[in-house]
């Protein structure tokens, strides 16, 4: 499990380097005020810990993964059972933070009376 940790850690970044910019209806706003707004609303969105959610999500594929392995084979078939969990669930749990991020982003932004297209 202990070699998981940083093999999800890295898929989450990679997840979270693929977020885009907001596409928002700036109409009427400086860009100065929008960059810095945007700023403050990322600083918000960040605190969701993506990395943290991947490891907690690969931890329960594991457990799953591995109990599956074991019922329909041996000790060989739990732990490759147990590390694909942990990929899946790992993977899984970064993109649903992720999400989760950009829907705090997007809200926060909202709430500033912004436009928000996609």
């Amino acid at each position: 499990m202990k070699r998981l940790i940083p093999i999800l850690t890295f898929v989450s970044v990679l997840i979270a380097g693929c977020a885009n910019d907001p596409i928002v209806d700036t109409r009427g706003v400086t860009e100065a005020k929008y960059k810095q707004d945007l700023a403050e609303c990322r600083a918000y969105a960040d605190q969701v810990n993506t990395a943290g959610e991947a490891v907690e999500y690969g931890a329960i594929g594991a457990a799953v993964g591995g109990v599956f392995g074991a019922v329909i084979g041996n000790s060989d078939s739990a732990q490759r059972g147990a590390g694909a969990g942990a990929m899946s669930g790992g993977t899984s749990g970064a993109v649903k933070a992720e999400e989760r991020k950009e829907r705090v982003l997007y809200r926060r932004l909202k709430g500033r009376g912004y436009k928000v297209l996609g």
